[in-house]
């Protein structure tokens, strides 16, 4: 039996989802386009009840979410919507080293079109934020010539969340959009984008506990709206921003993640605090010299997350040797490429560092049990590797 501690690059999908989902692929599958019909407008209006709820998670009005295949989607349409937009007159893009690739590689290809992109660094390990950008240097790059600010409210390796509200204040000084993927914060912290500011957000079901193949971007209308140039087009939904019959059951799927998380967030937040500082004690007394990459553990830090440096053994082959053991080197997104994390680069640890390392994320169903398990395992599985190499 597997124990599974991969929660960052996706989840289980919670049972009550489910089963709020399978109505949609028996009874309810008309297209919610449909209006020519009552199934049709049944479905419109079940639909659109859903995306009330998922504004309201967000603190957002209804016609400020549109449903997208998932944050890589998101992220896209957030960038070359700006970017390519007709109006848009400005050049100058700010993100930082530590984003997702989602991010980064769209920014490559805006670059080869001209944009002059600015990948701030980030704070060092054993720095109390590191993975965070310095608020400073951030405000030296941002200027009348920036068409948009990028940054990851919560990272997808090492946890830092990043201080987005102070960021958004440091872009409203040029009247800068700012947009963050918060795909691994939705469903996991609080997220309010009156609170943080932003005028767009990303983000995708199947890392709360909801389905893959859905997501959203939140795209701020008030006081002013932002300016998207669409990406996908051919029909018109969605106010013509991203065109496509919507994906009716994997809406009301994250809709109904987005309540179950609502409800559990406290509780779950704080039993996920919990499992993981128990497993960073156990993994000490099993191992000796380990060391933690990513900001101090009751700092800004995701509470479902640890990334370890293990010493004398490369990180994919303690994976190897764990087979019943669920976790990661790294992005589940480059996972199939031989280069060392660049997150962990960015944070000054050295190619070997990095391929030492292991990410952990904790999730809903994991138990005290599993932990134990899993320092155990990996404690007999070093020093295997160890005693090996010697």
């Amino acid at each position: 039996m597997t124990i599974y501690l991969d929660n960052h690059a996706t989840t289980r999908v919670d049972p009550v989802v489910v089963g709020a989902m399978l109505a949609f692929m028996d009874s309810h599958y008309a297209n919610p386009g449909s209006t020519t019909h009552e199934a049709g407008r049944e479905a419109g209006r079940l639909v659109a009840e859903a995306s009330r709820e998922t504004a309201q998670f967000l603190n957002a009005e209804e016609d400020e979410i549109l449903f997208t295949s998932g944050a890589t989607e998101s992220n896209n349409l957030a960038l070359f919507g700006v970017a390519l937009h007709p109006k848009q007159n400005r050049r100058r893009i700010v993100t930082s080293l530590a984003e997702h690739r989602a991010t980064l590689d769209p920014l490559m290809r805006l670059e080869r079109h001209g944009f002059e992109i600015v990948r701030l660094p980030v704070f060092p390990n054993g720095h109390p934020l590191a993975g965070g950008v310095d608020l400073n240097h951030l405000a030296e790059c941002v200027n009348e010539n920036t068409a948009l600010v990028t940054l990851m409210l919560a990272n997808n390796e090492i946890g830092t969340i990043q201080p987005i509200g102070e960021i958004s204040s440091l872009c409203k000084r040029f009247d800068v959009p700012l947009h963050t993927d918060a795909s691994q914060a939705v469903g996991r912290i609080p997220v309010d984008v009156q609170e943080l500011g932003v005028d767009l957000l990303s983000f995708s079901a199947h890392k709360f506990y909801g389905p893959k193949g859905i997501g959203g971007l939140f795209v701020r209308q008030s006081p002013s709206a932002v300016r998207l140039y669409p990406q996908i087009l051919g029909g018109g939904q969605q106010g013509n921003l991203r065109s496509g019959t919507l994906n009716s059951a994997g809406i009301i799927g994250l809709a109904k993640a987005l309540a179950v998380c609502l409800d559990r967030m406290h509780q779950e937040s704080r039993e996920l605090n919990r499992l993981r500082n128990l497993l960073w004690e156990l993994l000490n007394q099993e191992i000796f010299g380990l060391s933690r990459n990513g900001p101090a553990l009751e700092t800004n830090l995701l509470p479902n997350n640890l990334n370890v440096c293990f010493p004398k053994v490369d990180g994919q082959s303690l994976m190897l040797q764990t087979p019943d053991l669920a976790v990661s080197s790294g992005s589940a997104c480059t996972s199939a490429e031989p280069h060392p994390s660049h997150v962990l680069l960015a944070l000054g640890l050295s190619e070997d560092q990095s391929r030492a390392s292991l990410r952990f994320g904790l999730g809903r169903f994991n138990t005290e049990e599993e932990i134990r398990q899993v320092a155990k395992l990996l404690g007999r599985a070093h020093a295997s590797l160890v005693s090996f190499a010697a």
